[in-house]
């Protein structure tokens, strides 16, 4: 019985802590971030690297049309789309994180 009450106590006692955390956030809303926007990814050598001129081209890690990486302060949270916005790019959100994974890579 003892058990019983325990285990009905502990999800409360959860929610609670997570009302707190997202007051708690309530706090850093004004703070600014860097957001980036990563089309993708690759390694070279130094050799390469010094070879660089206007005009190459450097094959990376994503096909055409894969989501792009969106990441804040370099923790990604999200997944979207470009898209034109007027005459300047902007991104559209897909796949978003969940907002516990993403307040704990901030």
């Amino acid at each position: 019985m003892v058990e019983d009450n325990q285990d009905t106590k502990a999800p409360q006692a959860e929610g609670k802590g997570e009302r707190a955390s997202i007051e708690n956030l309530r706090v850093l809303e004004n703070i600014e971030v860097r957001m980036t926007v990563e089309v993708g990814r690759t390694e070279i050598t130094i050799r390469d690297l010094l070879r660089l001129s206007e005009g190459s081209v450097v094959e990376l890690d994503r096909l055409a049309g894969d989501p792009l990486d969106i990441l804040i302060n370099g923790t990604m949270i999200a997944r979207g789309e470009v898209v034109m916005v007027g005459e300047r790019f902007g991104v559209r959100f897909g796949e978003i994180v969940d907002l516990e994974k993403r307040v704990q890579g901030i």
